[in-house]
């Protein structure tokens, strides 16, 4: 019996640093994406997270994989997120129906099919967003998801009361990722600025927030925690 960590998004940035931790910890990883993780050994499941029906067959066939495998633990990381850049007045139903389809009925979805099936010593880790507790403008649906995904932590955490199965959100800060550069355009001046609003100057690093992941996982003492990977952001 093995370790496994499955992890949506482990294509690149923080689900495959988080990966190659997994993997170097000795688990057995499954991304779940529609890219290739980079990193050597990790079991690939390609699907789309913005189609129900796509979620649909991933759940069945990760049901069929802890099955076979009969894992010692899971660690369940909800890394995968869609950031749109959209305001209040311009967000029209279909653009926030596909970021919440990503952001949080297909976590609900694959919860749903896989919590049953997981031990305990297992873990469901939820990676959220400074904006899981605070807003910014320009990315509305985004917030309004990172917000239900704080809630979905805190309300899985009381459902699995006794089952030994522990929750955290982990809310990085501004994180030196591909959706970040996408979504400012790769505008240096702008990293540079954002880079400037916490205490180190820099942005975070992918493998920072990995080595948090894999520590949640290992310390159920954490159980309905927000965990902070900021570096510590200047407060306005």
């Amino acid at each position: 019996m093995t370790r496994t960590a499955i992890i949506t998004g482990a294509s690149s940035g923080i689900g495959a640093a988080a990966a190659s931790l997994f993997i170097d910890a000795g688990f057995s990883v499954v991304n779940i994406s529609r890219r290739p993780c980079p990193v050597n050994g990790v079991t690939d499941l390609c699907a789309d997270l913005s189609d129900p029906e796509s979620v649909k067959e991933l759940a069945h066939s990760l049901t069929s994989h802890i099955t076979k495998i009969q894992p010692r633990s899971v660690c369940l990381v909800h890394n995968a997120a869609l950031m749109l850049k959209d305001t209040v007045t311009d967000t029209d139903d279909a653009s926030l129906a596909e970021v919440l389809q990503i952001n949080t009925l297909a976590i609900n979805h694959l919860n749903r099919e896989l919590l049953p099936l997981m031990p305990s010593g297992s873990s469901v880790l939820f990676v959220g967003s400074t904006l899981s507790e605070k807003a910014v403008k320009g990315a509305f649906s985004y917030v309004v998801s990172k917000h239900a995904q704080l809630g979905m932590m805190r309300a899985t955490c009381q459902d699995l009361m006794g089952r030994g199965i522990h929750t955290a959100l982990v809310c990085p800060g501004f994180t030196d990722t591909e959706m970040l550069r996408n979504h400012i355009g790769q505008d240096e001046e702008i990293i540079r600025a954002i880079s400037a609003m916490n205490s180190f100057g820099r942005l975070v690093e992918p493998e920072e927030i990995a080595r948090l992941i894999v520590w949640a996982h290992d310390n159920p003492v954490i159980n309905g925690a927000v965990l902070h990977g900021n570096l510590g952001q200047v407060e306005h």
